[in-house]
């Protein structure tokens, strides 16, 4: 399937804008497992790739698994290995992965991409923290709301093994910039006219500039780990 021009375009505004935005909750998940040399990553949801750059720079082998044409085209631009579904188990990998990125997953994505992880190995998964330390949630009208990452990981019969919480703060040069950069999560998709939604959000944004025209959008995400019985 070959993307749209507007589709390459809104994953590109993903790639340049808002994907870094993420960095401090990738780098503290990292921390947390101990990635290194040796390491087998599956990604799930990867976008245009760049938390398996950034587990690859720890030495680890990551490999993406990413839905849209667009945002996956752009990672495999990176040269990384990203492919439209994750692997129907462990035996269809060289070996099976030792951690699962499932950061903010579809149950039926996380449930076809199990398999293929090691029993022990890690799954993390993510979402927003407490609503009132998340600024985009208000300026987005009252959502996203935070998911239930333990009820997540009760149903998909993992074992617990710890959380914590990232200060991940969207930081833009611009009101124009940030428009294009919320616009890239989806998270206005179903607007059915997408003219007033990105004017609307515009206006939503301006209480959040500060003197030099720069957007602040400070965050807590949640992330939980778990391994898979």
């Amino acid at each position: 399937m070959t993307p749209t021009p507007t589709a390459t375009l809104v994953a590109r505004d993903w790639a340049e804008i808002q994907e870094r935005m993420l960095v401090p909750l990738y780098e503290a998940v990292y921390d947390r497992l101990e990635v290194g040399p040796g390491d087998r990553l599956l990604g799930l949801g990867c976008g245009a790739g760049l938390p398996l750059l950034l587990a690859a720079a720890r030495g680890a082998v990551a490999t993406g698994v990413e839905a849209d044409p667009a945002r996956r085209a752009l990672a495999r631009e990176r040269l990384l290995e990203v492919q439209a579904a994750a692997p129907p188990s462990a035996s269809s990998a060289p070996r099976p992965y030792d951690a699962l990125l499932a950061f903010s997953p579809a149950p039926e994505a996380l449930a076809s991409a199990l398999p293929a992880v090691r029993r022990g190995g890690a799954v993390v998964l993510a979402d927003w923290g407490p609503a009132e330390r998340c600024t985009v949630p208000s300026v987005l009208g009252g959502g996203p709301a935070p998911g239930d990452l333990d009820a997540v990981v009760e149903r998909a019969g993992l074992r617990p093994d710890g959380s914590g919480r990232v200060f991940c703060p969207f930081g833009y040069a611009d009101v124009d910039s940030a428009v294009r950069g919320l616009l890239s999560t989806g998270l206005y998709d179903g607007a059915s006219d997408a003219a007033l939604a990105e004017k609307e959000l515009a206006e939503a944004l301006h209480p959040f500039e500060r003197s030099d025209g720069a957007v602040w959008l400070p965050n807590i995400f949640r992330y939980v780990i778990a391994r898979v019985a």
